[in-house]
């Protein structure tokens, strides 16, 4: 690369920013760290600034923001704080490229601030297409902004597509591990701990996408990512299990043939992909072997036990504001599994009910999205309560 890609890592202390800046290491001469941002990790924060050099870094959580000026300000690194200074912090003229790597809905308001600032995206917040898909790639394409996909699966169709943009796809096949509980029946499911279901066997994540990971409501998010990112029909995604996780995804084209993208179960490699795009940049990261991995399997997933994949495809089919109550009864979900205020079979009872309750609309807009998220979110805490 001539010029160095200067770059915007919101959720910088998360599992996917803690990785993009191991790929900044590897290629110092081909990105700049420009602006570092974490919701409550001060201490990393600090820590990562103090190694990258930031021009500018914001704290979510308002109350650590003298923490964080007091650490930086000697090395003339601007500190900001709060939800409206990350909407800002991205519009700044610098700035290349946004990796969006920030858990859940919070992700969607800054991503909108990028993307209308004309700011190329790295996304790494499937939630963000899951809850405004229609608003989101409209508003991409009148900015002429590109949005790179950093799930593992969604680079694959990504890679799989480049120098095939103009054939037509018949379909895509996204590919899950299963997860730890994979094989499991309704009724051992009754009795899986939270222990259990934050052991991913392929992958190193953060809790939230581990424990949707297991309960396959991940898959039916990318389900609905992938209908936005790649234009395609609901028929047109189909999902396999694959337990070696290997095969990262597939397209078929309209002539039958299949096109497959493989690598060992490694976050750095779509990321760096996002990232330095077009270009594929050199890497040390191990390599693939094909004596390692003897037998490849594909199964077909279990709708029946895990109910979330369903639930997901529903919400597709419905469209319009469905996709935003089923993330927001999930979050909610999550995180009460989480504090074991419910079991994990309760966690799909949870979102049926909420896509049963909320107010359904059919066009709705960026208003209308924050208020399904709210009223969603107070009805998900009634069903628990």
């Amino acid at each position: 690369m001539l010029n160095k890609k200067k770059i915007a890592i919101l959720g910088a202390t998360g599992s996917i920013g803690t990785q993009a800046l191991e790929v900044f290491r590897e290629h110092p001469d081909a990105f700049e760290v420009e602006v570092l941002t974490a919701a409550n990790n001060a201490d990393l924060l600090i820590k990562q600034s103090q190694e990258f050099l930031p021009n500018t870094v914001v704290i979510g959580n308002e109350a650590l923001y003298d923490q964080v000026f007091q650490a930086l300000d000697p090395l003339n690194i601007k500190v900001w704080a709060g939800e409206n200074a990350l909407c800002r912090v991205v519009e700044m003229e610098e700035l290349n490229l946004v990796l969006t790597a920030i858990v859940g809905y919070a992700g969607l308001k800054p991503t909108m601030s990028a993307i209308n600032a004309g700011k190329h995206i790295a996304l790494a917040n499937k939630e963000t297409l899951v809850v405004a898909g229609a608003l989101i790639t409209q508003m991409a394409a009148e900015k002429g902004v590109n949005i790179y996909p950093v799930d593992s699966e969604h680079s694959a169709i990504f890679q799989c597509l480049v120098g095939e943009f103009h054939n037509p796809i018949e379909k895509i096949v996204l590919t899950a591990s299963g997860g730890p509980f994979r094989g499991m029946k309704t009724e051992q499911l009754r009795q899986v701990t939270k222990a259990q279901a934050l052991k991913h066997p392929n992958w190193e994540m953060g809790a939230k996408i581990t424990i949707d990971s297991a309960s396959m409501m991940n898959k039916g998010l990318e389900v609905i990512e992938a209908k936005w990112l790649f234009a395609l029909r609901t028929e047109q995604i189909e999902v396999v299990v694959h337990p070696q996780s290997i095969v990262h995804s597939l397209v078929q084209f309209q002539d039958g043939s299949l096109k497959a993208q493989m690598g060992l179960p490694d976050m750095k490699l779509p990321i760096q992909y996002a990232m330095g795009y077009p270009e594929r940049l050199a890497s040390t990261y191990p390599r693939f072997q094909f004596t390692d991995y003897p037998q490849l399997t594909f199964e077909q997933p279990d709708p029946k036990s895990f109910r979330n994949l369903g639930l997901a495809y529903e919400a597709l089919k419905k469209g319009g504001n469905m996709p935003c109550i089923l993330n927001a009864a999930n979050e909610v979900a999550v995180e009460n599994f989480l504090k074991d205020r419910i079991g994990f079979l309760e966690m799909s009872d949870l979102i049926e009910h909420c896509m049963a309750k909320a107010s359904f609309m059919e066009k709705p807009t960026y208003e209308d999205y924050v208020a399904s998220d709210e009223e969603t979110r107070n009805i998900a805490t009634g069903f628990i309560n």
